[in-house]
């Protein structure tokens, strides 16, 4: 129970501040944040004004990589906001510094854990005995964890309040809830409400709405809820338990998964359907091979040796790494080998959505979540809202999905438009998208801050998916595709994406929302060019790296002097496609640093990373927060515009023959 709710006399429940404990302001003046921690300074709500307040903290700023090589909520809590740095690289948050400076309360802005579903965040709040989270918004994933762990969110108004010595009620702080994630909160967390619900103590009934037109999430759910007798209608809103077709962990996060499951219910814990789900080692293969990550090896392998606990207990699907080689990156295995259209995933990932890509309603979950659900084999879902893009036109040819999603980063997620929604995508526009870059689209749904991303499937998804489904047709394919009904309604509305009118764009450091086109960049030099991740490791990803450098060999250039390009294949099929396409003698003809699958410098764990704070890194991946593919700038790019600049020595777009002309303009 959180020791903010009281009882009062008359039986109501309500919320008090605890005499003595403090509240933090997370305030773009980094130094005001400071004050607070050395306990020279307090502020109130009413004395602060909203735009001050940090917005955007991401979950690498509250955990990043190496803190979550911890697995325990108590050592996490240790380094909360390692990941907050003022601008000499200096740490703001010092270790035990929010663990011991008595505070209940933490404030800050708009889209409060933003980034990777990773649920070390709101973990090294509550252990850091954090008990009321206060912010204008919050990003989707991060605000679902926090009421797994029993954690009160409110916004500005309630903390002026209670800050004035009034007590408010409970309810509202959690009407904005569906009476059963009340119930949840209220009880505190996922697991006491498991426990509930295991002894009758509560249920959740079949939605009762009446026929709709639904969007593709909506169906895909109504069709996997739990105790349906008939078919089931559903709208934003409604509160189901819903089957789950499969989901994974990987060794970032299994072994909280285990930890949880071990702890509530005992060591010889089991799961119903163990061949739904599946491990893989894809994220820290090459960790310890990066200098900074090298204290932390030990630490790194029991992760590694908890993982194979986990699998060899729990008997799920294993895709561990052979002679330290991974069969891929979880997100592209995943849709090459089990994610089907119409399927229901959940994993331990924010990039799980990228399975959209497939005709799939597919999102990332906490490992408090998710242990909850491959141990029941169900989920509680709260049907989110949709948001409709329209794709009509075709992609200039220096232009790539990962463009069209800066360009949604830029415009729609900057206003909120697609927070906690699923983005579905369709149109004239989206067939002319291969099944890859239609998994690009989806992968970036959640740097949107979005539920998760689905895209309409058609004859080329089937086409894509029948050499890799033994025994199945691409008409039998086809016969489970999810498409939209007519009259579906959209809260977030339906816009219209003309991709012929896109350009190459770029997102300067520090997040995926700060978009500009590239024309309008300047020059930028870089030291680093990477390719790879699971946004941009898939074969159509590695046929662009290819194209541009067979360009630049056919006209006697290669990797500019000074710029080391890495590219990393997302899968062991990316690469035997790669090498039968004869792509390798491009990529080591021109200069190319190539490895094995696997995460690598998406999470600063492998080659590619940035070493001092002066070096300059374009890269294929979906984020770009401080920090996180190592100290130096980062701006995100297509592969297209990535293998041009590498070329180049400088951020370029990429224009088929550019390099035979006698200067470039970008």
């Amino acid at each position: 129970m959180n020791e903010l709710i009281h009882e009062t006399e008359g039986g109501e429940r309500v919320v008090r501040l605890t005499p003595g404990k403090r509240v933090l302001f997370l305030t773009k003046d980094l130094e005001l944040i400071r004050e607070q921690l050395r306990g020279e300074l307090d502020l109130r709500m009413e004395d602060v004004d909203p735009a001050d307040l940090l917005d955007d903290i991401n979950t690498d700023t509250m955990t990043p990589a190496w803190v979550c090589f911890r697995h325990k909520p108590e050592d996490i809590a240790l380094d909360a906001y390692a990941g907050l740095l003022d601008d000499s690289g200096e740490r703001v948050f010092g270790t035990r510094d929010l663990l011991d400076g008595g505070f209940e309360v933490i404030v800050s802005g708009k889209r409060k854990g933003t980034g990777s579903s990773r649920e070390t965040a709101p973990q090294c709040e509550k252990w850091s005995g954090i008990r009321l989270v206060i912010a204008h918004s919050f990003a989707p994933i991060h605000e679902r964890n926090n009421l797994n762990l029993g954690q009160l969110m409110g916004g500005y108004e309630v903390l002026e309040r209670l800050q004035r010595g009034e007590e408010v009620a409970l309810a509202e702080l959690t009407e904005s809830y569906d009476p059963i994630t009340r119930v949840m909160l209220e009880s505190g967390g996922l697991f006491p409400f498991a426990k509930l619900y295991r002894e009758g103590a509560v249920s959740v009934p079949v939605p009762g709405t009446a026929a709709r037109p639904m969007t593709m999430g909506e169906k895909i759910l109504a069709s996997k809820v739990v105790g349906a007798e008939s078919d089931v209608h559903l709208k934003p809103g409604d509160v189901c338990l819903v089957n789950v077709d499969g989901g994974y962990s990987h060794e970032f996060t299994t072994a909280q998964v285990h930890h949880f499951l071990s702890q509530e219910y005992g060591g010889d814990y089991s799961l119903p359907n163990p061949a739904k789900f599946a491990v893989f080692e894809d994220h820290l293969l090459y960790a310890t091979g990066v200098e900074r990550m090298k204290p932390f090896t030990d630490q790194i392998q029991l992760l590694r040796d908890l993982q194979m606990d986990f699998q060899r207990h729990a008997g799920v699907r294993d895709y561990s790494a052979t002679d330290g080689v991974s069969p891929g990156i979880c997100h592209q295995v995943a849709r090459e080998e089990f994610v089907d259209p119409g399927d229901f995933i959940q994993a331990t990932d924010s990039h799980t959505c990228m399975g959209g890509g497939s005709n799939a309603l597919t999102y990332g979950v906490g490992a408090t979540e998710y242990a909850g659900l491959i141990s029941a084999g169900f989920t509680f879902v709260q049907v989110p809202e949709s948001i409709r893009f329209e794709l009509v036109g075709e992609l200039d040819p220096g232009c790539t999905a990962k463009d069209v999603m800066l360009h949604i980063l830029d415009v729609h997620a900057k206003r909120e438009d697609t927070l906690d929604r699923i983005m579905e995508f369709t149109g004239p526009g989206l067939r002319t998208l291969s099944p890859d870059e239609r998994a690009t689209l989806c992968n970036m749904a959640t740097e949107c801050s979005a539920k998760s991303g689905i895209c309409e499937g058609d004859e080329r998804l089937a086409a894509w998916l029948e050499p890799r489904r033994e025994g199945r047709s691409a008409e039998a394919i086809a016969a489970g595709f999810v498409s939209a009904d007519e009259g579906a309604e959209y809260a977030g509305g339906t816009h219209v994406i003309d991709l012929s009118g896109l350009r190459p764009m770029v997102a300067e450091p520090g997040d995926p929302t700060y978009g500009k086109d590239i024309v309008d960049l300047g020059d930028v030099e870089i030291d680093i060019a990477y390719a790879g991740s699971c946004t941009a490791g898939k074969e159509d990803d590695f046929e662009f790296y290819a194209r541009v450098l067979k360009d630049a060999l056919d006209a006697g250039r290669k990797v500019a002097e000074g710029v080391t390009m890495v590219v990393q294949y997302g899968s062991m099929a990316v690469r035997d496609h790669a090498r039968a396409m004869g792509y390798d003698e491009i990529f080591r003809d021109a200069g190319v640093e190539v490895i094995a699958p696997g995460c690598g410098a998406c999470i600063g764990c492998g080659p590619g990373v940035s070493r001092t704070a002066d070096q300059v890194t374009v890269s294929a991946i979906n984020r770009n927060f401080r920090g996180r593919s190592g100290p130096g700038q980062l701006y995100l790019a297509s592969p297209l515009t990535v293998a041009a600049s590498a070329v180049e020595g400088r951020i370029v777009s990429y224009t088929p023959g550019m390099f035979r002309q006698p200067a470039t303009i970008a």
